[in-house]
């Protein structure tokens, strides 16, 4: 894990130390006192489950409405740890700890001062506990390519499958998935009443109308208050960020002490990998020794892949010639057909405006009148059936590969009659 270099003379202006540990940590959700990171600081094991809980936060995709209460402190240590190593982390260290809270704390505090290094964690986390006032819909058309790539490779199952709880779980699926497009068609009925019940009522006259959280406040005062209150909460963490900012370099300097006073890792487990042995002081004897067991693990390694690209070639000109290799071809040559169409068209818009992303309020408008950033429903809407276009001659495709499969096990079975279901 390497140093973040400073300025002394940066951080020296910055301000003092616990000033930006406390901007940090009322910029966090639920942020631990100051007093927290000190105990970190020297590994004290008071710490450790506040600063477990606080990775979960960082790291869990969940709003921050859920509470954490009911989720064990061992299930939060091991997502927390299984997080960090998708990410990259590079010490060791916290694998090997133990998930009770019992210990580790210091490692902790270098796991959240890596994750503050490499990205604008505040500020993502920020816009997840944003408090909407309009209502807005997330809109993204970032995505450049057409289909889903390539067809995923055959799985087999580890044991029978039951052909009825499968039939049952897509049922369920699909009711669920009417429930959800209901539940959408309601939603969009009610917004579109608020807003043209309220036409004419909003200061603001691009707007025109009222939001369903604006209706909601003249309705109940109560709630109003509430927001009130959320929206201070929310400007008192904006207010701690800049703070955090104009003080990290003092931060840093600190994390760069906190870092000394750890034991190095060992190079074996932090910098090489596990099945090379770890190569000490030693002298010239030593060292033959172990150049000559890498020469023999070399050896070993190209046998083992002369051997798979045989079996590879074997298999590959024994299944160029039958129609599952020609169904595979000509999937994949769809594929790519559509992927190079998709990257045509993204090149033709890319002296255009930037895709629209990120979260749009809706607005109804008579005029029909729109800014330079601004979406109309119509050209949204063509960009989703486009898109559900492509989806669905995916799923056409995919439905192929599997009637394919299925008519291949049946002719392998004398005996077995297959009745396809009925067409929808």
């Amino acid at each position: 894990m390497r140093r973040r270099r400073v300025d002394p003379a940066a951080g020296a202006r910055a301000g003092a130390l616990p000033e930006a540990i406390a901007a940090l940590s009322r910029s966090l959700p639920s942020g631990p006192s100051p007093e927290i990171f000190r105990r970190a600081k020297f590994d004290r094991p008071e710490a450790t489950s506040a600063l477990w809980q606080l990775l979960f936060r960082v790291l869990s995709p969940l709003p921050a409405g859920n509470a954490l209460a009911s989720i064990a402190l061992e299930v939060q240590a091991r997502l927390v740890k299984s997080a960090l190593c998708s990410q990259g982390y590079p010490r060791l260290a916290l694998a090997q700890l133990p998930e009770d809270g019992s210990k580790g704390s210091r490692e902790l505090l270098l796991a959240l001062s890596w994750l503050l290094a490499r990205g604008p964690v505040l500020e993502q986390m920020l816009a997840q506990t944003r408090v909407p006032l309009g209502d807005e819909m997330t809109v993204c058309q970032c995505e450049a390519l057409a289909s889903l790539g390539p067809p995923a490779p055959h799985m087999e199952a580890e044991g029978p499958v039951d052909v009825r709880h499968m039939q049952w779980l897509m049922g369920k699926l699909l009711f669920r998935w009417r429930q959800l497009v209901s539940s959408q068609q309601e939603q969009c009925a009610l917004l579109s009443k608020i807003h043209l019940y309220t036409r004419g009522c909003h200061s603001d006259q691009n707007l025109g109308h009222l939001s369903v959280t604006e209706a909601e406040m003249l309705r109940d005062p109560e709630g109003g208050q509430k927001l009130l209150r959320t929206l201070e909460h929310e400007s008192r963490r904006l207010e701690a960020v800049l703070a955090w900012r104009r003080s990290e370099p003092v931060f840093w300097q600190w994390m760069d002490t906190v870092l000394g006073t750890c034991a190095p890792e060992a190079p074996a487990a932090a910098s090489q990998p596990t099945f090379l042995p770890w190569v000490p002081e030693c002298g010239d004897g030593e060292l033959e020794l172990v150049v000559r067991e890498l020469q023999t693990l070399e050896e070993e390694l190209r046998e083992a892949v002369e051997r798979r690209r045989v079996a590879w070639e074997a298999k590959a000109r024994g299944c160029g010639r039958g129609p599952e290799w020609s169904a595979a071809r000509r999937a994949s040559r769809e594929t790519v057909e559509k992927e190079l169409g998709a990257l045509q068209r993204c090149w033709e818009q890319d002296s255009g405006p930037a895709p629209a992303h990120g979260p749009h309020r809706l607005v109804r408008r008579e005029d029909g009148a729109a800014g330079d950033r601004d979406l109309r429903a119509a050209e949204l809407i063509r960009t989703l059936r486009s898109q559900e276009a492509c989806l669905e001659a995916v799923l056409r495709q995919l439905q192929g590969q599997c009637r394919q499969e299925l008519a291949g096990l049946t002719g392998a079975l004398p005996g077995l009659i297959w009745i396809p279901p009925p067409g929808r």
